[in-house]
């Protein structure tokens, strides 16, 4: 149950280059967004936190990569669950998700607002190589949650939609040297670090940088490249970068790890 002076319960179930999903509740909606494991991997997640899939009220989608939709045909037909995502978004994963009952099918536009029960949820537009990817904020009361990865830059107008929310999961892809040292292929590391790829570690960091708040508690870095990237140099780069600004790490906030196979603890905002 929500303590009464938190408007959010949230835990981010896997984030990483291997799939990718959040639950977010309020005390009327419990909501999902992404799926990009398989159901029954989502299921074992959510049991890590005390939570069933068959409570779920919806599921918000960002974009159709595979890491972010990969369970979402099978929850939404096995537990009749209603899936909200943007028009092109909708036509991009559709092939890929199997068919949905029609009645569960929602679009949320890009820049809009979605009332959802007792919370707000705001769509963004990223810079990502899919077809319209957009992220959320939630809002409920004075408290709000933002959602950025899978992005390769923010723009002004961005970090103004996102700036001064409580908590944060942001794109902390790869380290620059591991990447281009590493095993890929030209192409694809031109890819990642494209303004259609991902924030890297020091990227991530300089956002940050510009959108914490005096609301700002926590920070939990995502995404993370299996092959391009430690937690330990992630976590590094972020507070190392924050203290340099003189924002208040390990104080007035403080900056959390999630990982690609295990759940984070509930945390209440």
């Amino acid at each position: 149950m929500l303590e009464m002076n938190h408007s959010f319960n949230i835990s981010i179930l896997a984030s990483g280059s291997t799939g990718n999903s959040l639950y977010l509740e309020t005390a009327e909606k419990k909501v999902l967004v992404d799926a990009g494991l398989s159901g029954k991997k989502i299921t074992s997640l959510l049991a890590e936190v005390d939570r069933k899939p068959e409570d779920l009220d919806a599921i918000l989608v960002t974009h159709e990569h595979r890491d972010h939709i990969h369970g979402v045909g099978v929850l939404a037909r096995k537990y009749k669950v209603p899936v909200y995502a943007n028009e092109k978004t909708w036509e991009a994963m559709a092939p890929l998700i199997g068919n949905i009952a029609d009645e569960q099918k929602f679009i949320f536009d890009m820049g809009k607002c979605l009332t959802l029960g007792d919370m707000d949820i705001v769509s963004f537009g990223v810079s990502h190589d899919a077809a319209a990817p957009q992220f959320y904020r939630f809002n409920k009361g004075d408290r709000s949650f933002v959602m950025l990865t899978d992005t390769g830059y923010a723009s002004d107008h961005l970090r103004g939609t996102i700036r001064d929310a409580d908590a944060y999961l942001v794109e902390s892809n790869h380290d620059l040297e591991m990447l281009r040292m590493g095993p890929y292929p030209w192409s694809l590391k031109q890819r990642i670090l494209g303004d259609r790829g991902h924030l890297s570690n020091e990227d991530g960091a300089i956002v940050m940088t510009d959108i914490i708040g005096d609301h700002t508690k926590r920070v939990y870095l995502g995404h993370l490249s299996k092959e391009n990237n430690l937690k330990e140099l992630a976590h590094m780069t972020m507070e190392e970068t924050l203290m340099r600004y003189d924002l208040g790490v390990n104080h007035q906030f403080h900056v959390y790890d999630t990982d690609p196979d295990s759940a984070t603890e509930l945390f209440a905002i």
